[in-house]
């Protein structure tokens, strides 16, 4: 299974010199993820739609997902007299559930944690997707990595797989430490190079702030996509990885009979 996490920047490029959403297409495409996380994804905007010639009619993560993601979720977290832009996951495979919980800690910043459930043909169990998109402070993302480990608690049991994935803005890595240990996570690209990517900004990446953590899930691959085309896109770069999910493939097809025993979460 590939998975790609990435804060699009609202379709701009770095430091908004150009509307980008197209190229962004074309390159998620040629990456074929089977899930897309996104951060900063605008579900409409006034002003930029008559600004620019080329604004999609529709919601970009509905432009993004057209030819290839026939399944999308988004969670609306910020909403201005403009329009509203949050998160949002494409998906090769249908959704059982899913939700957009709100973790926000300040009027300032508007955060979302989206959580979808996913069923892939022939898993052993559903696996659990979040995405999301923390606090500039380190006190409101303490607070969140807290709701989202309630969250985790209250709805995810232990035998599904998990995927946690967004913009952590977390350059002190504390708040990962948080999740490896009480969660028990680990970082995809930690995991198979020592230490997590350097993703921003784009155009020469020294902070480590977008993540891929996991849970019942091996990393096989695990990359930063942040040479071109994607330095000439968003401001941040793009997490790509590739996964072993037990039980994933078409020689672990469920029995007639049997029920999948994780379907809480949405």
């Amino acid at each position: 299974m590939k998975i790609l996490s990435y804060n699009i920047h609202k379709g701009f490029s770095f430091a908004n010199r150009r509307f980008v959403l197209k190229r962004m297409r074309e390159v998620l495409e040629i990456v074929d993820a089977d899930l897309v996380l996104l951060q900063e994804v605008i579900g409409e905007h006034t002003a930029h739609a008559r600004k620019h010639v080329d604004w999609p009619q529709e919601s970009q993560f509905e432009f993004l997902a057209d030819r290839l993601w026939p399944h999308h979720a988004y969670g609306r977290n910020a909403v201005y007299d403009a329009g509203h832009h949050g998160n949002a996951i494409l998906s090769k495979h249908s959704f059982t559930s899913w939700e957009n919980i709100d973790v926000s800690t300040n009027p300032f910043e508007r955060r979302g944690l989206l959580h979808a459930v996913v069923e892939p043909p022939g898993s052993a169990h559903p696996l659990h997707v979040m995405c999301l998109h923390f606090d500039l402070s380190e006190y409101g993302r303490r607070k969140q990595v807290e709701r989202l480990i309630d969250r985790i608690a209250e709805a995810v049991p232990e035998a599904c797989p998990l995927i946690i994935a967004g913009d952590f803005n977390d350059w002190k890595q504390r708040a990962g430490t948080m999740i490896e240990e009480r969660l028990g996570m680990r970082e995809a690209y930690k995991t198979l190079h020592g230490r997590c990517a350097r993703s921003f900004p784009s155009w020469w990446p020294l902070l480590r702030l977008d993540r891929i953590y996991l849970r019942g899930i091996e990393p096989v691959t695990a990359e930063c996509l942040s040479g071109r085309p994607w330095s000439e896109l968003s401001d941040h770069a793009a997490l790509f990885a590739e996964l072993a999910v037990s039980g994933y493939g078409p020689d672990s097809q469920l029995g007639v009979d049997q029920q999948p025993p994780c379907r809480r979460g949405g």
